[in-house]
């Protein structure tokens, strides 16, 4: 202070500045809350089966991205035990399973209904005739998820037994990855939904076949108490997308 003026000192001069820093940050922490209240801004977490990595789970995915750049996506790879266990303990938002999780916390819904096809290795390439599914009966199923039972692989035999057959020879992979590679190095064939035959690989053609097929769904599952907006605004979104989509319609 002088007789003309009054000054900060350096300390002074310091606290304003951070002063000004912090009324700074409160301000665009309350921007950002009000941006995560509205939806418009935040994290939503997102897991799924392998083999919804196909079909239209990646049109959803894309097209919420583009709707809401704003908000991030936490995307992981599960199996149907993994993902209820994560949802039920709050690890994600939206679970994407086949079939849906059954729980009293859970809300499902199903996301697209598709037939099953055969994966076989190219050597059937050229067949021209029909398949049958009993057709296979003494060839090698490779079946997956191999733990926790039961699973995919279990509904896979169930659909065998309605057509009359248990498969003489079966091989047991972790994951869809592993079984599509067993499959296209000729160890044996495989059942999977339609959505699959999009990855087209070496080594694998997929085909329709006669007999019973109640086909797969694939189901979105989120806990009822989750009253997130983002999680609501996904949801509109997906189901918008799956009625348009026309690619796992039944045929």
């Amino acid at each position: 202070r002088s007789r003309s003026q009054i000054r900060l000192t350096q300390a002074g001069e310091l606290l304003l500045e951070r002063a000004r820093e912090i009324l700074e940050r409160v301000d665009q922490t309350e921007r950002e809350v009000m941006r995560i209240g509205q939806g418009v801004a935040g994290r939503l977490r997102i897991a799924f089966v392998g083999t919804a990595t196909f079909g239209v789970l990646p049109n959803i995915i894309r097209a919420f991205r583009a709707a809401h750049p704003d908000i991030e996506l936490a995307l992981s790879a599960m199996n149907n035990a993994e993902l209820r266990r994560a949802l039920i303990q709050r690890e994600i938002d939206v679970a994407v399973a086949r079939p849906s999780i059954e729980d009293a916390e859970v809300k499902s819904e199903t996301l697209m209904k598709e037939p099953l096809v055969l994966a076989l290795p190219d050597s059937y390439a050229n067949h021209e005739q029909p398949f049958h599914l009993a057709d296979f009966k003494n060839a090698t199923f490779v079946l997956f998820p191999r733990r926790p039972r039961p699973s995919y692989a279990d509904y896979v035999l169930d659909v065998c037994k309605v057509d009359g057959f248990v498969p003489a020879l079966q091989v047991m992979a972790q994951d869809y990855l592993t079984a599509m590679s067993l499959v296209s190095v000729g160890v044996g064939i495989s059942v999977v939904p339609a959505s699959v035959s999009e990855n087209q690989r070496p080594g694998i053609v997929y085909r329709k076949y006669e007999g019973h097929n109640p086909g797969t769904e694939l189901s979105l599952n989120y806990r009822r108490d989750n009253r997130s907006p983002h999680l609501f605004g996904f949801l509109e979104l997906a189901r918008k997308i799956a009625r348009a989509s026309h690619s796992g319609s039944p045929v």
